[in-house]
Parts: structure tokens; C-alpha cells; sequence
């Protein structure tokens, strides 16, 4: 990606999930190469500081800093979404970039199965604490990374922690039903945002980076992996549409919408659309929250 002059980013603050590498770290650096100032959250703070480092010294963009959180837990995502507001007045754009497909199901020290943790809970608490700030901007942006694999989820309001459905017979990834379950969450979670947020100047929209290599393949088997690594782009590919919403002038009044990997707005799937099962999931996701 090359910084174009229509698309300047200098006086914009940006939060991304998952910077400390993959997709997010690719996003974090061509936004700071565009001269914004980045939060680079991170779980691991080793982590953390090599990505803000490397960063800093790729995009020659001092404005570069790094937040902390664990963010299976509701605790620390309250938590980073206080570090931020005491760190900025304003949130020009919000990337919910974060995600996790464990090879087992697994519980999180609260008790909430951790991809619906992190993969929903944590952006839609994340979004919502930090609301303010991006009505602050003026004409903030949320990005949200979803998936092709919503196509294939299921959002069973009685089985939102895929206790019942974590697996898909026959399928080489590990958890993948549940992943699938969790994108088409974060689309029905941005469509009723997009909803809420009409007139505010807040714009909401959720995307498909691509089929990329990142450390979301680690639960295939070795050999596939092996493969795929080879073959499939690399996180910089898949950064373009996150970096597109966040800052082309063109998508700045764009709410609402589901785009693909090359920035274009595509129909998603049919379950995306269901309004009252995205209201409800917006309710039980709120109790998750208190």
C-alpha cells in the first residue's frame, strides 16, 4: 500500500484491535504511514511493544502507542476502553479487529466461551464504551472485520456460546462453526449500530479482509498449513479494506454496509439481515456486559 494524498490521515486517531500482528498489524502501519496517531492494543506486552517499534520505525510516525487488554475479559475490556478515554478527547476511527479460533472449546476465567468473548462480546463492549469518543469526532468510523465464514453461521439465541455447535463435521478447522456463529454476529452487530447510530455522523460497516495467511490457520492440520502459508496473501492484503473504510473520503458517509476485499460493498448473507434476531442479540449481549 502506498499513502495517497486524497486519503491523508494526519490529525486522526485510530484504535485497532489485534495489532500486534497479522492483519491488524498491517492496518496499524499503513494508518500511521498516512500520518494518524495509532493505539496498537495487544494482549502481550512484549508483543505489543515490537509491533508499536516496528511501526514507529516503518511509517517514521512517532505517534504511535500501545494499550493492553485481555479481551476474553469483560473486566479488562471496560478497563482498556478507560485507558483510551484518558488518553484521547476524540476517536476519529475504531477497528474491531481482533479474533481467535482455539482449536478446542474453551471457557474464559469468567466463564464465557472464549471466541464469543472475543470474536462479539468484546467489540460490541469495546464499541459501545467508546461511543462518546467517536460522536466526538464529528464523523467517526467503526470497522468491523467479519468474514465470508458468516455465510455459514448460526446465530441460535439459546446456544450463543456454541456449547452445541463449536465443530463442523468434516471440516479441517477446529472450531470453525463457532467462528462462523461469531462473524455473522459481528454483521448483525453492525447493521443494528448502523441503526442506531443514523444522524449521529457515526458510520458503522463491517468487512471480509480476504482468505489470508495469518495466525488464525494455526488449528489446521500441519501439512494443510504448511500449504496454505505458501499460498494464500499476506496480511498486508488483507489490511486494504479496513485501511479503505478508515480513510477514503468516498466511504466516509457509508453506514451500514458489508464490504469485500476489494472495498466493495456486496449483499451479505440472508441471517444478516434479520432485524429482530439482531435486536435480541444486541439485548442478551448488553446482559453479557452488565
Amino acid at each position: 500500500m502506498t499513502r495517497t494524498q486524497g486519503q491523508n490521515m494526519r490529525g486522526k486517531t485510530v484504535l485497532v484491535t489485534g495489532a500486534s500482528s497479522g492483519i491488524g498489524l498491517a492496518t496499524a502501519q499503513e494508518l500511521a504511514r498516512r500520518g494518524a496517531a495509532v493505539l496498537v492494543h495487544a494482549r502481550d506486552e512484549a508483543r505489543g511493544q515490537a509491533a508499536v517499534a516496528q511501526i514507529r520505525r516503518s511509517s517514521a510516525n512517532p505517534l504511535v502507542s500501545l494499550v493492553l487488554a485481555d479481551l476474553r475479559s469483560p473486566a479488562e475490556v471496560r478497563r482498556l476502553a478507560r485507558d483510551v478515554r484518558a488518553q484521547v478527547e476524540r476517536l476519529d476511527v475504531l477497528i474491531n479487529n481482533a479474533a481467535i479460533i482455539p482449536a478446542k472449546r474453551e471457557l474464559t476465567p469468567d466463564g464465557i466461551e472464549v471466541q464469543f468473548a472475543v470474536n462479539h462480546l468484546a467489540p460490541f463492549m469495546l464499541t459501545n464504551e467508546l461511543l462518546p469518543l467517536l460522536k466526538a469526532s464529528g464523523a467517526g468510523r467503526i470497522v468491523n472485520v467479519s468474514s465470508e465464514a458468516h455465510r455459514d453461521g448460526v446465530v441460535n439465541l439459546d446456544d450463543l456460546e456454541n456449547a452445541r455447535q463449536y465443530d463442523r463435521p468434516g471440516f479441517p478447522v477446529a472450531g470453525w462453526q463457532a467462528y462462523s456463529n461469531t462473524k455473522l454476529m459481528n454483521v448483525l452487530f453492525t447493521y443494528e449500530l448502523a441503526r442506531r447510530l443514523g444522524g449521529t455522523g457515526v458510520t458503522a460497516n463491517a468487512l471480509h479482509p480476504g482468505v489470508i495467511g495469518t495466525g488464525l490457520t494455526r488449528t489446521l492440520p500441519g501439512p494443510l498449513r504448511a500449504v496454505y502459508g505458501l499460498v494464500m496473501p499476506r496480511p498486508a492484503t488483507g489490511a486494504r479494506t479496513s485501511v479503505a473504510l478508515a480513510s477514503d473520503p468516498a466511504l466516509g458517509g457509508r453506514s451500514g454496509e458489508y464490504f469485500n476485499e476489494k472495498a466493495q460493498a456486496v449483499p451479505s448473507s440472508d441471517a444478516s439481515h434479520d432485524e429482530a434476531l439482531a435486536r435480541e442479540l444486541w439485548s442478551r449481549s448488553e446482559a453479557y456486559a452488565r
